[in-house]
């Protein structure tokens, strides 16, 4: 597979985590020791407190990635940049939101080691 592929196949399993309720296992195991979240409300998580928060949030009931760009940093670190979009039951409009994860490779794979968001109109 390509980097575009591992990346994006990691992505799309974080949104599912986040559609099926195990977001906090899958990110607490995905981030690197010193990962950050900045979210669109300008909170900066850490990993810890990502997957504190992740499990205490109702879940996503579908979502879509478009837009995806492949920004190669190094060798052994990449960034993937796209739209986001997540539909939640009972609300009125979906969120739409700029993303970008900046993913290290390891000896145990890519770990995500910064994500960010900025809320779309």
């Amino acid at each position: 597979m390509t980097v575009i592929d591992d990346l994006l196949e990691l992505e799309h399993a974080g949104w599912k985590s986040l559609c099926d309720g195990s977001g906090d296992q899958f990110y607490g195991a995905l981030m690197t020791d010193d990962a950050v979240m900045v979210l669109a409300n300008g909170m900066v998580m850490d990993r810890a407190t990502v997957a504190s928060a992740l499990g205490e949030s109702p879940p996503w009931a579908r979502y879509e990635i478009t837009d995806v760009r492949l920004v190669e940093i190094s060798g052994d670190a990449a960034a993937l940049v796209y739209t986001g979009t997540g539909w939640r039951d009972g609300a009125d409009e979906p969120f739409v939101g700029a993303m970008s994860s900046v993913y290290r490779r390891t000896a145990d794979g890519w770990k995500l080691a910064l994500y960010q968001q900025s809320a779309k109109s």
